[in-house]
């Protein structure tokens, strides 16, 4: 029997290299790349609700098809942005958390420079969110490897974990 293609997600703090890698990613491996929806949302609307938080994170999964993709963002993202923001996490977001499947999780570190950009919020406390992320994937006991340094590292990391999840 065929192996269906991987599913892999891309999660961390912002600014820790997740679209550069997970573009990289996709293409390296002839996956389906699915952008972070959120971007595209705060283009047109800058200001957010909680609810708007849920919108975003329903569409995103939206986005996702059956098999064989690479996830610039996932439902941690709108857990931790969520509980960074307004304290608690939504009905919604748990449930779409607690659905969602990927075969691995690739968890950026933020030992890159920050990055200024209009969306980001955060640029003084990427270590204290990035230890939130690996508490979230550890919790959920997702299937994950931590990626640091050069881009190069990082890619070469991603390869092995691959290869091995394909061969198994």
């Amino acid at each position: 029997m065929e192996k269906s293609p991987l599913r892999i997600a891309f999660t961390g703090p912002e600014s820790s290299g997740k679209s550069t890698i997970a573009t990289w990613c996709a293409q390296e491996f002839s996956l389906a790349y699915i952008d972070e929806f959120a971007r595209i949302y705060l283009a047109h609307q800058p200001s957010y609700t909680q609810k708007d938080l849920e919108v975003m994170a329903q569409k995103q999964v939206e986005l996702w098809p059956k098999n064989g993709f690479v996830a610039d963002t996932e439902m941690h993202v709108f857990q931790i942005w969520s509980l960074e923001k307004y304290a608690a996490v939504s009905q919604t977001i748990q449930n779409l958390l607690a659905k969602q499947k990927f075969d691995h999780y690739f968890l950026c570190a933020p030992d890159i420079p920050w990055e200024a950009d209009p969306l980001r919020e955060n640029p003084h406390d990427r270590e204290r969110l990035f230890e939130l992320y690996l508490e979230a994937l550890e919790q959920f006991e997702r299937p994950y490897t931590i990626l640091r340094g050069t881009l190069e590292n990082r890619k070469e990391l991603i390869k092995i974990k691959i290869y091995s999840l394909s061969n198994a």
